[in-house]
């Protein structure tokens, strides 16, 4: 029998949707992917170059259970030139195969069965579904699109209880692809509370900048990788941060379960961060995400999707969908099948994300455009 535990996850809906879309492609249709959140980019070269000269070098062993050393000082000295985060110890950095095992770690580290985390609904699909597999409470907190998708600091306070463990938050944000501002993020800070800061899409900014949580708080935990911004996500590379006192106990569970991470992607997550060619790589990804997003809001404005505050981060849109539907699943597959594009339903980020649905602009401008022409063209048939 299924344990309970795994009984009650809930699916990654939008992984059913491109799972969908494949078997469409095997069955020879051409399907334009607009569902998924992966760079279409490749790995810049002098990444891909140091892992080639790392096998070449024999770094084939497993690496020290919190990561190599050279990669987490150069993760410090990153967050030191980025956001003047002084003073940060190496072994704080724990490093893991992905910033999902992170989340595991540390959701393992902190709750206790029946302990609540905060989240913001809509919110990252996976979020809560570490909360409940480890038999925690995931309390969500409805944010709006007038607010940008941002929390009320105000509406989290009326949430906290003495079972609240942590305040999760995700910025700039999957699905919504906006930012918390700083002066959120501050009064967040004040609560009191553990808070885990999700900075997997920091670098991918075209207006204003990110804020990590350390700025304003020690008392966090931070999670970021190298998937997004450097277009490595088969690369599994990510990271935590920790206050001193949560190094010893997610070391002992990165040994128990993760032995380490990968060397060669180690050696890879090195150069990304060190090689000076890398900067421009990024620069251009940078720019070409920037013209992307530009167009998709502008055409799916004309499609007759709503956007109240238009996102500055990440590589989604999440569009208010309500003039043509009120059950987003529904919807995103009948999109898929009609007009063989793959488009996210909003109530795969949880109740609150209801009548709208997430565009990825991770994918080419000359796609983007073929497929909004398809949704285009299928909706003025549908009405």
């Amino acid at each position: 029998m299924v344990c309970k535990r795994v009984q009650e996850l809930k699916s990654f809906i939008v992984m059913d949707i491109l799972e969908k879309a494949q078997e469409m492609e095997r069955a020879g249709e051409s399907v334009i992917h607009l569902e998924i959140g992966e760079p279409d980019f490749n790995t810049p070269e002098a990444i891909k170059k140091a892992a080639v000269q790392a096998l070449e070098r024999g770094e084939t062993r497993y690496t020290h259970s919190l990561g190599a050393r050279k990669l987490r000082e150069a993760i410090c000295a990153y967050y030191d030139e980025t956001y003047g985060v002084r003073n940060l110890d190496p072994d704080q950095v724990l490093i893991t195969s992905g910033t999902s095992p992170a989340f595991l770690v540390a959701m393992s580290t902190i709750l206790d069965r029946g302990e609540e985390v905060i989240l913001s609904d809509p919110g990252y699909a996976c979020h809560p579904n570490f909360v409940r597999f480890l038999e925690g409470i995931p309390k969500a907190i409805p944010v709006y699109e007038e607010d940008a998708f941002q929390y009320r600091p105000e509406t989290i306070r009326a949430a906290l209880s003495p079972k609240t463990r942590a305040i999760l938050i995700n910025s700039p944000a999957n699905p919504t692809g906006n930012l918390l501002s700083p002066e959120r993020m501050a009064e967040i800070a004040d609560m009191g509370k553990l808070i885990l800061s999700d900075e997997i899409y920091h670098g991918l900014v075209y207006e204003g900048r990110a804020h990590t949580m350390l700025e304003y708080t020690n008392n966090c935990i931070v999670f970021n990788g190298f998937s997004k911004l450097y277009a490595m996500t088969g690369w599994r590379l990510g990271y935590l941060i920790v206050p001193p006192e949560f190094i010893r106990p997610m070391q002992i569970m990165l040994q128990n379960f993760f032995i380490s991470a990968n060397s060669v992607a180690q050696a890879a997550g090195y150069a990304a961060l060190t090689e000076p060619s890398v900067k421009a790589d990024l620069r251009q990804m940078w720019e070409r995400y920037n013209r992307r997003r530009q167009f998709i809001l502008r055409r799916i404005r004309e499609i007759g999707f709503g956007i109240t505050v238009e996102p500055t981060g990440a590589f989604y849109v999440f569009a208010n969908a309500r003039r043509f539907t009120t059950d987003s699943y529904s919807f995103a597959f009948e999109i898929l099948e009609k007009a063989r594009v793959g488009i996210t339903p909003g109530v795969d980020f949880g109740p609150n994300g209801e009548g709208y649905v997430r565009f990825s602009y991770a994918n080419s401008l000359a796609n983007i455009t073929e497929g909004l022409q398809r949704i285009e063209a299928c909706l003025q048939n549908r009405s």
